[in-house]
């Protein structure tokens, strides 16, 4: 016996005993009466058993609400007069006992359909937000995938410039190259990684652009050890750097530098992404990698999760993104 079929008969037998007892609250104990009671609480258990399995093979719980009240209507009133019938050998059967046993098969038919109604609400509940799940997972990947060919774009753009320039550096920058993709790929299979892992990546990157901007191009790292194992989306932070050095550092003559910051405040992790130079008024100046990390963000962590362009006071651009620890 499985174990709702053990709380179905653990509610049938106790129900129908709750019953008897408050019935018996009216009348004087006697053995008659007492037969009287258990007899009726073994023919209400029996009644209301073969009650349900009639619900379940018509399949009355598909039913529209408007024909569930029909039915619970007039099966109780059939039920009272059999529950009467075979009580009439204790008592006499009448019309106002046949009204008065309808009110314990009602009431057991709200009780029945109304569990069902809130586990079938449940199930749909349940059914609904894995559908939601699914379709913020393929909107995930999507995402994913319009910001990988972006990033090689950008990537495979620098190596192309230092082939003439410079083969050598132009070997150093494949296997920089080839460092990316290897992580990317690994990458792609989770909808997060540790901020340590998104460094890594961060640092190839940088190392790759620093061949072809040499000394026009800085960077440093200023990150929290604690912060390094907190969780957060793949190329979340190295989209916000190729903006950078794509918006920022590569229209300066004399370039600039790029700054990442990571640290734990409250419950929350706050990374930022600065780099020289002022943001326009254009739209295009925020870079599809910020559009892309906005979404991304959105649809994993709702609005507990912020990403904010702005200048600073120092002729820089300030990116911050805060996520949650959960």
């Amino acid at each position: 016996m499985s174990r709702k079929q053990k709380i179905y008969w653990l509610c049938q037998i106790s129900g129908w005993l709750f019953f008897a007892l408050v019935n018996l609250l009216f009348n004087k104990p006697s053995l008659r009466i007492l037969l009287n009671y258990l007899f009726l609480v073994v023919t209400g258990v029996v009644l209301t058993h073969f009650y349900r399995i009639l619900i379940l093979k018509a399949d009355i719980l598909r039913l529209k609400m408007l024909y569930q009240m029909v039915f619970i209507a007039v099966s109780s009133l059939l039920l009272s007069v059999i529950f009467c019938l075979a009580g009439s050998i204790f008592f006499v059967f009448s019309i106002e006992e046949v009204i008065n046993g309808v009110v314990p098969f009602v009431f057991w038919s709200l009780i029945y359909f109304g569990f069902h109604y809130l586990e079938n609400y449940k199930k749909t509940e349940i059914q609904n937000l894995r559908w939601e799940a699914s379709s913020k997972d393929i909107e995930l990947n999507k995402l994913k995938s319009q910001l990988n060919p972006h990033f090689m774009f950008n990537s495979m753009n620098s190596i192309r410039a230092l082939i003439d320039e410079d083969p050598a550096k132009a070997k150093e920058a494949v296997t920089q190259l080839s460092n990316i993709l290897r992580n990317t790929l690994l990458m792609n299979k989770n909808k997060e990684i540790l901020l340590e892992e998104e460094l890594r990546i961060v640092k190839d990157y940088l190392a790759l652009e620093h061949i072809r901007y040499e000394e026009r191009l800085k960077y440093d790292f200023d990150i929290q050890e604690a912060a390094l194992k907190k969780i957060v989306p793949p190329l979340i932070v190295q989209a916000q750097v190729e903006n950078a050095i794509k918006h920022g550092i590569s229209k300066l003559q004399n370039g600039g530098s790029v700054n990442i910051a990571a640290k734990i405040t409250d419950k929350d992790l706050y990374i930022e992404v600065k780099n020289t130079g002022q943001l326009s008024n254009e739209k295009s100046e925020t870079g599809f990698g910020l559009q892309n990390s906005r979404h991304r963000l959105e649809l994993l962590y709702g609005n507990k999760a912020t990403i904010n362009i702005s200048n600073t006071f120092n002729n820089e651009v300030s990116v911050k993104i805060k996520i949650p620890f959960n």
